[in-house]
């Protein structure tokens, strides 16, 4: 054997062995360089940091200012009248509104969205006059008389006609319409908060009108 091939096979085995010393050196040490990134797959790209200048806008600026109107995530719930149906009395503590949030006009065209959306969402189950005779009831009492088991645990809907419901504030059948009551589910998902305002207030108009039974109910 040639002397020169163990010292190249010695140097060989040393050079191979230096990759894996860095590597098992890196794992179990900390540094405030950037490890090695070979494959960047869009990990590093190219920002602007705050208070930088931009040339693209005209202002210099690579911080925009906020589009006029925009509401920060959280903000928009700090009006607890609009979007709870509660005011705060001179104590602080809320309550609920006896009346309609002034961002809403209730007039004839609001009257009528909320007739509208109740018809849709509502009148299924407390029925167009708002008795708790919807077709969702008739057809559960028409099974419960024919002996069909399941329905034993149905409850009634609620009429808007009895003196405790007719005593309710507005801002409380908003926040039933909102989130619900008992068995019934709540609409936040369904339904923008200025229809559940509207629905609102066509359900006091029901109840300020004589109750009858609507054609087709």
């Amino acid at each position: 054997m040639l002397r020169w091939i163990i010292p190249l096979a010695i140097l060989v085995g040393t050079i191979a062995a230096v990759p894996l010393a860095v590597i098992a050196r890196a794992r179990v040490s900390t540094s405030e360089k950037p490890r090695l990134h070979g494959w960047q797959d869009m990990d590093n790209q190219p920002r602007f940091k705050a208070q930088q200048e931009n040339p693209l806008y005209a202002d210099g600026r690579a911080m925009r200012p906020p589009v006029p109107g925009t509401v920060a995530r959280g903000e928009s719930f700090l009006d607890t009248h609009l979007y709870q149906g509660r005011v705060a009395d001179q104590a602080g503590k809320l309550g609920w509104a006896q009346s309609f949030p002034d961002d809403l006009t209730v007039d004839s065209e609001f009257l009528a969205r909320g007739k509208e959306r109740y018809e849709i969402y509502c009148s299924m189950c407390h029925g167009y006059a708002g008795q708790g005779d919807g077709m969702v009831h008739k057809r559960v009492e028409q099974r419960k008389q024919a002996g069909v088991a399941g329905f034993d645990a149905w409850a009634a809907p609620a009429s808007y006609h009895t003196e405790i419901v007719k005593a309710q504030p507005v801002g409380q059948i908003y926040n039933t319409i909102t989130n619900g009551k008992n068995n019934m589910a709540g609409y936040r998902a369904q339904i923008p908060v200025a229809d559940r305002w509207a629905i609102t207030a066509y359900v006091k108009a029901l109840q300020l009108a004589k109750p009858k039974q609507a054609p087709g109910n």
